[in-house]
């Protein structure tokens, strides 16, 4: 097998979770995406960007533990979990963002890992990515021989029942796939569907940037229970159209302040123009991150709601963000 690492298949955003016989559903893992390639003397592993990661999983290049095929090239999603137990994007980053080889072993001991795999599309000399996935995955299940390290991924007819249990858990979400799919490389339509655990509070912007003299993205925060306003984050994508923008710009014209309002500094804080504190806007999101910022922040709209009960959650407050 002598192929190019290819760019995966990747789910469309969608809210519909397809609920007839056509479709399985699977937990979406909050990990970083790694497609293993096996030929039967060699094993290596890229990620979505094709760049290489055999040498900081090193875990996995032990193939034979866990697979029978004797060439293969697996899809699947390599996660590590928080204090909690549950998959945290924060800590697999760790592991991910390791770029000096000897602080590999150090790592990996502080920073287990997990494979979840999902999908098979190369298997003992032949491409396989042209069957249906039901196919793939029937081969995959006699194929994988799951270790306490490397897991099959399940599915579920019941998608809206697994999305119920997601929720419950406050994980990422759920990937519904119809299971008559072809693995398209470097495609990405709906047949595969990723349906996203989001949820949304009200934060009161602090500091807008610019560019090309509109307004692009917005710095947001919260005040805590002694009326200290935090940054919690930075967005400049969601709902908001072109005109949205150019409204905003004009608004905070008189709203300039010389001095920053949060008490804790911004990542983005160079090119940050700092506002007063009086407009909020709903945001949607997937996580506090364990730096006490929102994790893929989205702007949904305007909203008029007194800034002083923009505040942040218990939870947080309790773990003392500054």
């Amino acid at each position: 097998m002598n192929v190019d690492p290819i760019v995966p298949f990747e789910p469309v955003l969608s809210d519909e979770i397809p609920d007839d016989a056509g479709w399985t559903s699977q937990i979406k893992w909050d990990g970083v995406r790694v497609l293993t390639y096996f030929d039967d003397r060699k094993v290596r592993l890229f990620n979505r960007k094709r760049n290489e990661r055999t040498l900081i999983f090193p875990e996995l290049t032990d193939i034979k533990s866990y697979t029978s095929a004797r060439s293969v090239i697996l899809d699947g999603e390599v996660i590590a979990l928080n204090a909690d137990g549950k998959p945290s994007f924060h800590e697999v980053m760790r592991r991910d963002g390791v770029r000096r080889l000897e602080r590999v072993d150090i790592v990996r001991h502080t920073v287990p890992i997990y494979y979840m795999v999902f999908d098979v599309i190369f298997y003992n000399g032949d491409w396989i990515h042209h069957r249906p996935l039901k196919e793939r995955l029937d081969l995959l299940s006699r194929i994988i021989e799951p270790n306490p390290q490397v897991q099959l991924v399940s599915g579920q007819q019941d998608g809206r029942a697994l999305f119920d249990t997601v929720k419950e858990h406050n994980m990422e979400g759920i990937v519904s796939k119809r299971l008559n799919s072809r693995y398209v490389f470097g495609g990405k339509n709906d047949d595969w569907r990723k349906i996203k655990n989001y949820k949304d509070l009200v934060a009161v912007i602090g500091g807008v940037t610019y560019r090309s003299g509109i307004v692009n993205s917005l710095l947001l925060g919260l005040y805590d229970n002694r009326h200290r306003f935090y940054y919690i984050g930075h967005a400049g994508t969601g709902k908001l159209t072109g005109s949205d923008w150019d409204a905003l710009t004009r608004i905070v014209e008189p709203l300039k302040i010389n001095r920053r309002p949060f008490v804790n500094r911004p990542e983005r804080s160079r090119h940050a123009q700092w506002i007063k504190p009086s407009l909020t806007v709903k945001v949607q999101y997937i996580e506090w991150s364990d730096g006490h910022t929102l994790r893929q922040p989205s702007i949904q709209a305007f909203v008029d709601q007194d800034p002083r009960t923009c505040m942040m959650r218990t939870e947080i407050l309790a773990s003392d963000p500054i």
